[in-house]
């Protein structure tokens, strides 16, 4: 692939005007591309921190074939490419001056971006985590539901949510700081959230979703406090959330689970989520 295949900007309407066709043409696959996207049309580029972000897309024949970007401060996200695909957008980004502190995509991109960038820019690189996508085939819930009903979160539960959210972050390993001030610039602020609640109304579990973008919509993150684990609480909520996420007309519901979690990978499949590819995010050093 030539490198004037490879077409940056930092104007998102400049990229939207030649990927946004393709990312909607696989929601599911796309997921994590859609909903960022979405985020920064919506509430702008300081949603994600100061400074500008890179967009960009790669071209066969006019075609676009494979689209990315760079928020401020972070790594490339990026759709599947080919092994030519990943060194022809790894030396584009090495001949502008840019940097990459990682890169995150199915695995088979990730792997060999990850090569092609060590090899270009002389840097080290290592697996942080693997994830497993699932998509959503039939809902199953599970049998008998423990006792409680799901209740969508209001205002009232602000202080409630954020707390969860840190330990939710703590748990997965994310470095991020979670308060009233921080809120709005984190990725958990734009989710709509449900509790799980006991028969007396206590929280005992929840789930969040992101917005429907091109139909699709994705379910995260699903936190239950660890002394309430193992009771089915977590189950419960993703069922909840998975059934509105239906009847809101998504025609795609979708979720990442740590691929090294066979708890929660066992408990998704249980519930109608079936596997369709792994991602991983690789660290350069």
């Amino acid at each position: 692939m030539r490198a004037d295949d490879c077409h940056l900007t930092e104007d998102l309407d400049d990229f939207l005007a030649g990927a946004a066709a393709f990312l909607r043409s696989r929601p599911a696959l796309h997921t994590t591309q859609l909903t960022t996207v979405e985020k920064l049309r919506t509430e702008g580029s300081a949603a994600h921190g100061s400074g500008p972000v890179l967009f960009g897309r790669l071209e066969r024949a006019g075609e676009v074939t494979a689209a990315f970007y760079r928020l401020p401060g972070r790594g490339l996200s990026v759709t599947a490419l080919t092994p030519e695909q990943a060194d022809t957008l790894a030396a584009r980004l090495l001949s502008l001056g840019h940097t990459v502190p990682y890169v995150s995509a199915d695995l088979d991109t990730a792997a060999a971006f990850a090569e092609a960038w060590q090899r270009r820019a002389g840097t080290t690189a290592g697996v942080r985590v693997r994830l497993c996508l699932h998509r959503l085939g039939t809902l199953t819930p599970q049998q008998p539901l423990p006792e409680g009903r799901g209740r969508r979160l209001g205002e009232r539960d602000h202080e409630h949510l954020m707390r969860w959210c840190r330990e939710f972050a703590a748990d997965v390993g994310e470095n991020v700081t979670i308060d009233a001030t921080t809120w709005s610039n984190t990725r958990f602020a734009e989710k709509s959230y449900t509790f799980w609640e006991t028969p007396d109304g206590t929280p005992v579990s929840m789930a969040g979703v992101n917005p429907m973008v091109g139909g699709q919509i994705r379910v995260d993150p699903v936190y239950t406090p660890a002394h309430l684990r193992g009771r089915g609480y977590a189950g419960a909520v993703t069922v909840e959330v998975s059934r509105a996420a239906l009847a809101a007309g998504a025609t795609d519901v979708v979720l990442f689970t740590n691929a090294a979690n066979p708890t929660s990978n066992a408990l998704y499949r249980r519930l109608g989520y079936v596997p369709i590819a792994d991602f991983a995010v690789y660290d350069f050093a």
